[in-house]
């Protein structure tokens, strides 16, 4: 499915007001399960950092920066992408909002990326996939981590991850245009964090049989209908209206039970 043109339509109509653009991050929140996952790792994690330095590694649209400067107004947070555009359009955005004293934007090159010693959190959505050198930008977030700092990485699976779409469905994410793996095997991802120096290393699985099924829901049918024909935007309310409380209970059910399998990943590893 080509999502491309759907994304920069949908990007450019929200971002014309800030309370657009504000509720089109909840929505992606609620329709988004990686949001779901990520949200409940980040609210455990938010109640014993009264305050923190941030990276947001892979930021894109800005959907997780947000969320993570609405956990706590004592949070300083950089965001980082490849992409200049995307970078500019956050950096005005959340000047807007009045976050600009403590969100920023960089463009910058994971690879290359390090600060020592510096960030409590580092979080990456749906960015692994995509970069080539994985274990040095793993050093990289090593290095650049405080003592006792957690890194939180949302990533597809080998199990269909990368050939379902389930993990590029926002385009949140610009550091290339393709994956460059097909997904991260569960020991794999796990052994590389380790030779990293990570400890305390978790990984699970997400996107099971729910979580498939809700996408296929709230995200696949309706963005193959609007690739097929924009007259498509008029019905989707009333499409949601029928399928949005299904895809709740589905979001749910995969949050909350443990899979063998699945094509979505979520890792917890610490310095």
């Amino acid at each position: 499915m080509q999502y491309d043109p759907i994304k920069r339509s949908l990007g450019s109509v929200v971002s014309h007001a800030p309370w657009m653009r504000i509720f089109f991050y909840h929505l992606l929140d609620l329709l988004l399960l990686r949001s779901w996952h990520i949200k409940r790792a980040l609210k455990k994690w938010s109640k014993m950092a009264s305050s923190a330095s941030i990276l947001d590694a892979g930021s894109g649209f800005g959907q997780y920066t947000y969320g993570l400067a609405s956990l706590n107004s004592a949070y300083s947070i950089l965001g980082v992408d490849v992409k200049d555009e995307q970078i500019a359009d956050c950096n005005e955005f959340f000047t807007k909002i009045g976050l600009g004293n403590r969100v920023h934007f960089e463009v910058q090159d994971l690879t290359r990326y390090k600060v020592d010693n510096k960030y409590d959190l580092v979080l990456s959505v749906d960015v692994m996939e995509h970069i080539l050198e994985d274990e040095q930008v793993f050093q990289n977030f090593y290095a650049s981590m405080t003592e006792g700092g957690l890194l939180l990485i949302s990533t597809p699976s080998d199990l269909g991850g990368s050939d379902s779409d389930e993990h590029d469905e926002d385009g949140a994410h610009g550091f290339i245009d393709e994956h460059v793996r097909d997904g991260y095997n569960i020991n794999d991802i796990r052994e590389k964090l380790s030779r990293a120096g990570f400890k305390n290393i978790k990984a699970k699985y997400s996107y099971g049989t729910p979580g498939h099924i809700s996408w296929i829901l709230s995200m696949k049918w309706p963005i193959t209908m609007l690739g097929i024909s924009k007259v498509f935007f008029i019905l989707l309310p009333f499409y949601y209206i029928v399928t949005f409380p299904w895809c709740l209970i589905l979001n749910a059910f995969d949050l909350y039970m443990d899979h063998k399998t699945g094509t979505g990943l979520i890792v917890e590893a610490y310095k």
